[in-house]
């Protein structure tokens, strides 16, 4: 009889595996968190007051009951205004690899009752799986507690998963007619343009170093892939390529004005050895920095 018997496997459309940081911030007003980027999810729920979020090239205010998803490699940052009431923010973030996450990502959502239940019951959990402290932005360790009480972060994960899920079926069962309004293309265009022209600033600034991707998007405030996005469809090049060619650009003006010596070039433009000078100076231009000399210099006796 036992062989009549069908097990059957269950399946998992969505599993969170790991915890990266669980924070509970009491802030006043006038903070500002710089920002940061990750290659995994993370959400902000707003238990009290109000907070500025921004996300890649987007600003938002949250009021208590909303909720905010952060797609991985999204750059984000927090400001409490002096016109904000003091927010009280609950911060969790994680890896999913689920396609689903999909319907969540760039979604602001205001809770439910059955929502926050589920919330409330994540933070409880939460307090004692894991030690202290939880309102210290710096601190993204976490630490298991001891004294937790038997499979506590076994439930941490299911409350987890099931509020993810609980919020995907609402979105997909929302009538399709509510889709938030997307700024016009000319608006867009716009904003675009003015993001790659504070990179571009940001860039002839430095020009006398260098300069990382990851530096670049601390400055304008976006995540890498929105960032390269963005410089190729306004430049056609990427940013950091960009960048070299301004590098290059300010070579040729330096050389044409003969007060410095190729050496003295290389050096004021960050680079190590007028070896690497010389090679991408030639990459960019088919020319050696003494064969563009020359060849500028017979262009102005031709002048002349």
């Amino acid at each position: 009889m036992q062989g009549e018997f069908q097990r059957l496997p269950l399946t998992e459309s969505l599993s969170i595996p790991r915890l990266v940081s669980f924070h509970y911030f009491e802030y006043a007003k006038g903070f500002a968190f710089e920002g940061e980027q990750h290659d995994f999810w993370e959400f902000l729920y707003v238990d009290k007051g109000e907070v500025r979020v921004r996300a890649d090239d987007r600003t938002f205010d949250l009021k208590q009951g909303m909720i905010v998803f952060h797609k991985p490699e999204e750059f984000h940052t927090v400001h409490v205004g002096h016109d904000h009431k003091p927010p009280n923010l609950i911060v969790i973030s994680f890896e999913c690899g689920s396609p689903l996450m999909r319907h969540l990502e760039n979604r602001i959502l205001s809770l439910g009752d059955q929502e926050r239940n589920l919330l409330s019951l994540i933070l409880q959990e939460g307090f004692t799986a894991f030690q202290p402290p939880f309102d210290d932005p710096a601190v993204h360790t976490l630490t298991r507690n001891p004294q937790a009480p038997l499979a506590s972060e076994q439930v941490f994960k299911s409350y987890l998963e099931i509020l993810m899920i609980r919020l995907i079926r609402l979105r997909q069962e929302a009538p399709a007619a509510q889709p938030a309004r997307r700024p016009s293309s000319l608006q867009r265009d716009k904003a675009e343009h003015r993001i790659v022209q504070q990179a571009v600033s940001y860039m002839k600034s430095r020009l006398s170093g260098s300069l990382s991707l990851e530096e670049l998007c601390g400055e304008v405030h976006l995540g890498k892939s929105r960032l390269k996005e963005i410089f190729q469809a306004h430049t056609g090049s990427g940013a950091l390529d960009y960048f070299k060619q301004l590098k290059i650009e300010e070579a040729k003006t330096l050389i044409r004005e003969k007060q410095y010596n190729f050496t003295e070039i290389a050096a004021m433009l960050g680079y190590a050895t007028i070896h690497y000078f010389s090679r991408d100076f030639k990459k960019a231009t088919g020319m050696s920095p003494s064969e563009y000399a020359r060849s500028t210099l017979a262009r102005t006796g031709a002048v002349r």
